[in-house]
């Protein structure tokens, strides 16, 4: 069995978890204490493992620092590596996301509030804004959804550089298929209850809370919308509602397995106003039929009630597994495709983000 790391993002700090020979995931010493950490990144590419991490150094600023020893040491580079030029007139508030490309050996993508892309070409360590998009005739028409406005997915196709996809709150999902050049709105047949009545199925404003690609058939994606799950087959050019036998189709996250065609997790809330479990228990469903019908995987995690959310960010799966984490700070993870699960970490404080892969 190979060894895995697992990063694990929160309000107050960053935490590795290890494993060695498939054996149970270690907790390691907080890094980054009392910084927030909204995202991270495990890049597999190079000769080294490379770990990225998205900070927020309150007065200072957030930033990107890197790690090419597994998190002894960090470094970052000389001038703030996302920022945005002069003439927008913009300044960073947050990196949301950070997406090492499976096609461009050395490209990170990274998501940035206000709305933006960066492309780094130095595996993350220097960004430059992607003004393509930054340019778009919609973003002036943008609004922020309850997280600010802010690009919080980056969705790259896994065998064609030049087609890209990035979800942005709340404007929805946008594409390009010229590496960024240029983009257009792919929300076509996404509902929207909350516009007027004869326009809920706008071209944009869409509050997409995450959207996955599958691995095994990249043309087809997935949506976790604030009202619905969606999947596409066309990357984007048309969406079709599957969460009509989950018992809530609202919530945060949504993953793609890494290796098998057509399954797909989610993790239902009660309800946009009701954040909580449904049934107050962790409950991840898993449909192996790209949406068709859905099982409820709970098998290990907590049988008494609980009532905390899991972010966007805060699930993913990966050759080492399948994980989340909780706003009160438990982080659960699974070995056998959610049919089981364990404790990786608890009394962390509220998690943002999970990343896995296998080293």
């Amino acid at each position: 069995m190979s060894d895995a790391v697992l990063a694990i993002g929160t309000r107050k700090g960053l935490f590795l978890a290890r494993s060695s020979g498939g054996g149970p995931f270690e907790l390691q010493p907080i890094q980054f204490s009392t910084v927030a950490v909204p995202s991270v990144a495990v890049d597999t590419r190079g000769a080294a493992p490379r770990l990225l991490a998205g900070v927020e150094y309150g007065h200072f600023g957030p930033s990107v620092m890197y790690s090419d020893d597994l998190g002894e040491t960090w470094q970052e580079a000389g001038a703030p590596p996302v920022a945005f030029p002069e003439k927008t007139g913009a300044t960073l508030a947050r990196v949301w996301q950070l997406t090492p490309s499976p096609s461009e050996p050395d490209v990170v993508w990274a998501g940035a509030e206000p709305a933006a892309l960066f492309r780094s070409e130095d595996r993350g360590v220097t960004y430059r804004m992607v003004e393509g998009l930054w340019e778009h005739p919609h973003r002036p028409q943008w609004q922020p959804g309850g997280g600010g406005l802010c690009l919080h997915t980056i969705v790259p196709h896994p065998t064609d550089p030049e087609v890209l996809g990035v979800a942005v709150s709340a404007a929805g999902f946008y594409r390009t298929n010229d590496g960024g050049l240029s983009w257009e709105a792919a929300n076509r047949n996404i509902r929207a209850p909350f516009f007027p009545e004869g326009s809920q199925y706008p071209e944009f404003g869409q509050c997409v809370h995450k959207v996955a690609v599958d691995p095994a058939r990249p043309e087809r994606l997935y949506l976790q919308h604030h009202f619905g799950v969606y999947r596409s087959d066309d990357f984007g050019g048309d969406w079709h509602p599957i969460g009509g036998s989950l018992p809530s189709d609202f919530g945060f996250p949504i993953v793609a397995h890494p290796s098998r065609p057509g399954t797909v997790y989610v993790l239902p809330l009660t309800a946009d106003v009701d954040r909580t479990p449904v049934g107050h228990r962790y409950r991840v469903h898993r449909s192996d039929d790209a949406g068709g019908t859905w099982r409820p995987l709970g098998q290990g995690l907590p049988q008494e009630p609980v009532y905390a959310s899991v972010l966007r960010d805060a699930m993913h799966m990966s050759p080492a597994g399948l994980f989340f984490g909780t706003r009160d700070g438990e982080v659960y993870g699974s070995r056998d495709d959610g049919e089981t699960w364990t404790l990786v970490g608890r009394h962390l404080p509220d998690v943002l983000t999970v990343r896995s892969a296998v080293l």
